[in-house]
């Protein structure tokens, strides 16, 4: 397998891993109120939702040459709309609705199932890897699959490192505390960019399709 396509997967796992979402926001309130070792916990948790979401964008990718886009439109659609829900709550939160709690007592199944069930994860995951996969797509196979799932965990595993040495800084927890309302309701409005890129995408292909045809 040529070395390029294993740095864009890197990439796309490291850009996958430090865009803000509701993970990133879980583990700065994570970080702010039990530190660093809890921070990690729940992003080693975490870690296994990005292997899933990571290998079906790569195989939507993929798929699409072989079974057709229709499939992976429906999906994308229905997490589009699942995740511009979600921006629409975090813009319009308020402290008692984002607060985190005083602690998480197992970060690590905590992060487990967050990272399987986030919603940003499908329309993120495919946008990211589509943009650095995208110009090499018809030379990629099945069989890279699992090696391309593995980079792009390595490149998670750099970006987890940097958010755990970020969480665990003592102007980092103060700022969270201080302006968490302001940095969730700032993050919703990315969650409503990324769903209307993903619906805009998969409703556009959708409608098309049988015009094209």
């Amino acid at each position: 397998m040529d070395i390029s396509f294993l740095a864009a997967a890197t990439m796309g796992g490291f850009i996958y891993g430090i865009l803000p979402g509701p993970g990133v926001l879980a583990v700065l309130g994570i970080g702010a109120a039990q530190g660093r070792i809890a921070g990690a916990a729940f992003l080693g948790g975490h870690l296994v939702g990005d292997a899933l979401w990571s290998a079906l964008a790569i195989t939507a990718i993929i798929g699409v040459k072989t079974v057709g886009s229709a499939m992976f439109d429906g999906l994308g659609l229905i997490s589009g709309l699942y995740l511009f829900w979600l921006g629409i709550r975090a813009v319009r939160a308020r402290r008692s609705a984002v607060d985190m709690g005083p602690s998480v007592p197992r970060p690590f199944a905590h992060g487990l199932v967050f990272g399987l069930t986030n919603p940003k994860a499908y329309p993120v995951a495919v946008a990211t890897f589509t943009a650095v996969l995208s110009s090499r797509a018809h030379l990629l196979t099945w069989e890279m699959v699992p090696v391309l799932v593995l980079a792009s965990l390595a490149g998670g595993l750099m970006a987890y490192a940097v958010l755990v040495a970020v969480v665990g800084a003592a102007a980092i927890r103060r700022g969270y505390g201080r302006h968490e309302v302001l940095i969730t309701r700032a993050s919703g409005v990315l969650f409503i960019g990324f769903a209307i890129h993903t619906l805009l995408h998969a409703g556009t292909d959708l409608v098309w399709r049988p015009v094209r045809r």
